[in-house]
């Protein structure tokens, strides 16, 4: 099992222009997988940040993703932003779950950069978005190889709640279903 308290969520370029690029996951799967991990992180008060990529005119995050002023950052991995690091540690949390586009780039090198740190690092594939299957695939071994994690939104979940019975069960197992509309 994986202890909530532990967690943070990393969003990376999950952005407008960058999301509608993805090869290898809908947009929507992608949209509606980020917008079941922000109701998550909201049910068991596990902090997030939104990392993006310079784009002319702003950074232009996806709607789904829960309200948060996002880092722009202006390397490939969210370990090249000084603030963002910051924040990491002062949340204290020693696993990642990691989602973003585009695999090969952002998920990527955050991961092995984590992993380099110390954290454990969980790459969530349904919120997350390739350029293609052959290179989102080799990304992804080298993230498996490095110590990583590679894994499903419903499968990370379900691993920190086991009762949806209670409350926050219900208000899980709830946001999950989401996932099949």
């Amino acid at each position: 099992m994986l202890d909530p308290r532990t967690v943070q969520l990393v969003f990376a370029d999950l952005q407008d222009s960058i999301v509608a690029l993805s090869r290898t996951n809908s947009p929507e799967t992608i949209r509606r997988s980020a917008g079941v991990l922000g109701e998550i992180a909201r049910a068991l008060e596990i902090p997030f940040t939104v990392s993006a990529a310079p784009r002319p005119g702003g950074p232009g995050v996806i709607t789904e993703l829960p309200d948060a002023a996002p880092f722009v950052r202006g390397g490939p991995s969210c370990w090249d932003d000084a603030a963002w690091r910051r924040e990491i540690a002062a949340n204290g949390r020693t696993t990642l779950a990691l989602c973003g586009v585009a695999s090969e780039i952002v998920v990527l090198h955050t991961a092995l950069d984590a992993l380099a740190d110390g954290h454990r690092v969980l790459v969530l594939v349904d919120a997350s978005g390739g350029m293609s299957e052959r290179t989102e695939n080799a990304a992804f071994d080298q993230i498996r190889a490095a110590g990583g994690t590679v894994t499903s939104v419903p499968a990370f979940v379900t691993s920190m709640v086991r009762d949806f019975t209670d409350p926050t069960g219900r208000e899980v197992i709830t946001a999950l279903h989401g996932l099949l509309a």
